[in-house]
């Protein structure tokens, strides 16, 4: 097909027309874009600044930081478009449209990223507690938007679903900053009583480890078919609960020996513990 060189000339004159007198928009509305990007960059360094010194959580402010980005930049694009002369009132509705197609995709993200915001609001566990949930217990270290991450005692990494996670039963063993071991240990009919608990409180009363307050408890538990259970309950810091579980078993084992009171075995043990 051979085009008219004049009708050539019209269009080429026609697209300049039109791009001078749409030069301002496009100017203006780029204008808005990088000034905009530039003072949503100073803000949110600015909410950030304020959040920390408020001694905000720091994955609360981190999380708060990015919605609030994020927000900004949406509005930004909505009025960079809007001063381009494109119609804005079907964008956004093609924009909830989507939103809604995504949330229904997403519903268990979106339940998690829930369940994130309500254990970032309401504090049931920081950084570094122990806690128990889901049939797990670990170490908290790290608190995402949705999931929550863990590390056990063999130093694995556990992710649990933040929905999971805070519509379940979550033990923290670290709020009170100190714990009570339950142990159990089982001595014959035979045995004079009196004696193995005089045995148990001095051993107990020999750790430092072991809080004074509340006071280390030892008593009758039960009496079985074969033996009679004692209870023995010490008290420690977090920090040192591990080493006086272990030690007060290992104590109790060498001064029953020396006191030749014979411990009964369990169906799995010598001694066993209720938790």
């Amino acid at each position: 097909m051979n085009l008219d060189p004049n009708q050539f000339t019209d269009y080429a004159s026609t697209f300049v027309k039109a791009l001078i007198d749409y030069s301002p928009k496009l100017i203006s509305a780029f204008v808005i874009l990088f000034a905009g990007l530039y003072i949503i960059r100073l803000l949110n360094r600015f909410i950030r600044r304020i959040m920390i010194k408020r001694d905000l959580d720091p994955t609360l402010t981190k999380f708060l930081a990015d919605i609030l980005l994020w927000v900004l930049r949406v509005l930004l694009f909505v009025s960079f478009i809007s001063k381009l002369g494109i119609e804005t009132s079907s964008f956004v509705a093609i924009l909830g449209a989507m939103g809604l197609a995504v949330g229904l995709s997403l519903q268990g993200s979106l339940s998690n990223f829930a369940g994130g915001m309500l254990i970032i609001m309401f504090k049931p566990f920081k950084v570094g507690h122990t806690i128990e949930a889901q049939g797990v217990i670990g170490t908290v270290s790290e608190i995402q938007i949705f999931v929550t991450k863990l590390i056990n005692g063999n130093n694995q990494t556990i992710f649990i679903p933040n929905g999971s996670l805070s519509n379940g039963t979550i033990i923290n063993y670290s709020l009170q900053g100190f714990r009570r071991a339950d142990l159990t240990i089982a001595i014959s009919y035979d045995t004079d009583i009196k004696k193995a608990r005089e045995i148990i409180t001095t051993v107990l009363d020999n750790n430092p480890k072991i809080l004074k307050t509340p006071i280390p408890e030892v008593s009758v538990k039960n009496l079985t078919d074969n033996a009679i259970q004692l209870a023995v309950r010490p008290w420690a810091n977090n920090e040192d609960f591990g080493e006086v579980f272990s030690q007060t078993l290992e104590s109790c084992k060498i001064a029953f020996d020396a006191a030749g009171i014979v411990i009964q075995p369990f169906a799995k043990g010598l001694s066993k513990t209720d938790s």
